[in-house]
């Protein structure tokens, strides 16, 4: 029984080998998981103590669950079904393909990359292209249900838009946005999707993929994720704040029981001195359909040099950015009032119209939307389209120094970009860029 046994090196070699892959997959392997899943879960306990909307066990499922939990819904394997029947595939076909959106939609929420990475990011990010001012939520969220669902409901003013939004209510919830096909480029997608944020393929009119997709946001709203969107769709392009597109907003009014869980949405407002994508949205404007020209390396190489420039002290930032809350809008008291899917959709829009907030830029250039003035002659117009905005109850997130400072804020970016002569002449050539600003500010 001890007796010493001659085996050929390659087979002790096999023979080692297996066993360090038994130890490893037996032994070492749950050992160290079990050990990290111990911290992350202690990491989760202390992360869900300091915000006001918790991290929902929907979000924190593992991502191949949450694939085969949309995949096997009784709603999408009917709708599966219905499509193999409507185009004559198999039913294998049909629910092979349903699974393949369901892997396309469904994201997998990392808190680390969120809140260890993300939030942080985008609070630099903020800050180094812009001075950011913003209003007060909590005093919005005060009075909401704690186990109601909040949705963020924004104008899309810039893709900055993302990030700013992120940081502003990183204290209080992880944010699950619903992102279009610019952001399907690897290795982005893969960050995005781990920051819990889900694709989308706007305007797609696939019935399939717009039930597996109606259902994951529903899915997703009945378990309390905290989610931000933007009703229009997409980018303004012309500055204006505008129609609300129903695509979401049904899913989530189709989804909704009354006697479940509420759904909270909060109206906010964004503006920024400078759209740094201005030029291509009003160039898209002009065309018959809706068209970004964007050269990557271009972008990246202008990233560079603004980099450059902020390194050697030299890049002040773009001006303002703001943000403003407004009064939350309450589904099932809406619904209760005998309130329409467009209805809400118009509601909310209005909502957002009302809080989005002034700033000297977009004031200055409402100004010189009446023609060439004087300086002084300027600083009248502004100081009375402060009045009147102040009167209808627009939020001014304008500097507290006066109206000289105001001049000095707005007059600034739009000489140094050729859109305003020094003169003080709007430049014909740049009409539509001015306008563009301008369009932001309300009438009144």
């Amino acid at each position: 029984m001890f007796r010493a046994v001659e085996v050929p090196l390659w087979l002790l070699i096999l023979i080692l080998g297996f066993v360090t892959i038994s130890f490893a997959t037996h032994f070492l392997f749950p050992s160290v998981r079990w050990i990290f899943r111990r911290r992350a879960e202690r990491a989760m306990q202390r992360l869900n103590a300091r915000l006001d909307r918790k991290i929902d066990l929907f979000k924190l499922a593992q991502r191949s669950d949450m694939v085969a939990r949309l995949a096997y819904d009784p709603k999408v394997v009917a709708a599966a079904m219905a499509h193999a029947a409507e185009t004559g595939v198999p039913g294998e076909v049909a629910f092979e393909e349903a699974r393949r959106y369901a892997r396309e939609i469904v994201p997998g929420f990392s808190s680390t990359l969120y809140f260890g990475f993300a939030t942080r990011a985008a609070k630099g990010l903020s800050r180094m292209l812009y001075r950011v001012r913003v209003g007060k939520v909590d005093k919005e969220l005060a009075h909401v249900d704690p186990k109601a669902t909040v949705i963020f409901v924004m104008n899309h003013r810039s893709n900055v838009d993302y990030v700013l939004i992120t940081w502003l209510v990183a204290g209080r919830a992880a944010l699950s946005y619903a992102v279009g096909e610019w952001a399907r480029i690897w290795p982005l997608s893969a960050m995005i999707r781990a920051m819990g944020a889900y694709f989308i393929r706007r305007g797609s009119r696939n019935a399939l993929y717009r039930k597996v997709l109606a259902r994951y946001v529903q899915m997703a709203t009945q378990e309390g994720t905290t989610q931000a969107m933007f009703p229009e769709g997409g980018l303004s392009l012309d500055g204006r704040v505008g129609p609300a597109k129903m695509g979401l907003l049904s899913y989530i009014v189709e989804g909704f029981d009354p006697a479940g869980r509420d759904v909270v949405f909060v109206p906010v407002g964004l503006a920024y001195d400078r759209v740094l994508e201005d030029r291509i949205l009003v160039a898209a404007a002009g065309q018959e359909k809706r068209q970004f020209r964007i050269r990557p390396i271009r972008v990246g190489f202008q990233a560079l040099i603004l980099l450059w420039r902020r390194l050697r002290g030299r890049f002040k930032g773009f001006g303002t950015a703001a943000a403003a809350f407004g009064k939350p809008v309450s589904l099932s008291r809406f619904l209760i009032e005998g309130g329409t899917v467009e209805g809400l959709g118009a509601r909310l829009m209005t909502a957002i119209g009302e809080v989005v907030p002034v700033l000297p830029v977009p004031l200055v250039a409402r100004a010189l939307g009446e023609g060439a003035a004087s300086r002084a002659e300027l600083s009248a117009r502004v100081e009375d389209l402060i009045g009147r905005l102040q009167v209808a109850g627009a939020v001014l997130k304008l500097p507290p120094r006066g109206i000289a400072a105001v001049l000095d804020e707005g007059l600034g970016p739009l000489i140094a970009r050729g859109m305003v002569t020094g003169g003080l002449q709007p430049v014909a050539a740049e009409r539509r860029l001015l306008d563009f600003y301008a369009a932001s500010v309300p009438d009144v």
